[in-house]
């Protein structure tokens, strides 16, 4: 129902961190929302204001926040593919996404680690890494932060491995019929809530019993497309179009998969 432009407001109401201890080390009762997520929003705001007139009308594409309905968000930052360099690229720039690739996981599994923030039950804390942690990962070093961020602290997760194993899956297949797409520098987010629930009473809901695990509590998804083409895409400035599927996508999938796989049975 909103038109589409609205004035830029900044004065949200906004609470200290509580998942972070005081200069005492206690911690605060836990409020009710996500505050990684009001951290963020905060800041993404007073970035806008400080760029826009507050008084002006601004257009903003607005974008839907894939966690909001968790309560302890879990979250894997992958970098898709063998390839992150679009073909609208300057030689300087693909010469240093080449680099980036080969000199981590990117080239020898096709997926590498941007980010990761995992809730730890012992300790009430989100582990968090970045993607410098991620680019300097051996294939042995990405296998064992793959499990770490399966793991709450206290146990891994193992009822999270099916389903997530089972998105991918189907993704898979999909990828694998698409003919010309590249997803270069796309990434895949796997998401699941830190707080454990017990197996969903409404049994209408696919893997509500086979799996101990509500769907609704484990997610993946594709995204950043800003160097995606496909042939007839008016954006693509390569004359000659990409043919078949996207094999190094496809690749980094397949070893997500068997990482994973290895993991559910115990390797």
């Amino acid at each position: 129902s909103c038109p589409g432009k609205m004035l830029l407001r900044t004065d949200l109401q906004y609470h200290t961190d509580s998942l972070l201890e005081d200069a005492n080390g206690n911690q605060p009762e836990r409020k009710s929302y996500n505050p990684w997520g009001l951290h963020c929003h905060r800041q993404h705001l007073n970035r806008m204001s400080s760029k826009h007139n507050e008084n002006k009308l601004h257009q903003f594409l607005l974008l839907e926040n894939v966690v909001s309905k968790y309560s302890y968000p879990c979250i894997l930052d992958l970098k898709m593919g063998t390839r992150q360099h679009g073909d609208d690229a300057s030689e300087e720039k693909k010469a240093r996404h080449i680099k980036k690739c080969e000199q981590s996981t990117s080239a020898s599994l096709g997926v590498r680690i941007c980010g990761m923030q995992v809730y730890q039950a012992d300790t009430g804390h989100f582990l968090c890494k970045d993607k410098y942690f991620g680019r300097k990962l051996s294939p042995e070093g990405f296998r064992q932060t793959l499990r770490q961020f399966l793991c709450n602290g206290n146990q891994l997760r193992t009822d999270l491995l099916e389903p997530i194993i089972l998105r991918l899956k189907a993704l898979l297949s999909v990828i694998r019929k698409q003919s010309s797409y590249r997803f270069y520098s796309s990434s895949l987010l796997i998401i699941y809530d830190g707080q454990e629930h017990k197996e969903s009473a409404d049994h209408h809901l696919p893997f509500s019993k086979t799996h101990g695990v509500n769907p609704s509590r484990v997610d993946v998804r594709m995204i950043d497309f800003a160097h995606t083409t496909f042939k007839g895409s008016k954006s693509n400035p390569n004359p000659t179009p990409h043919d078949g599927p996207d094999h190094g996508y496809i690749f980094g999938l397949e070893n997500l998969i068997k990482i994973l796989q290895n993991l559910l049975e115990g390797k």
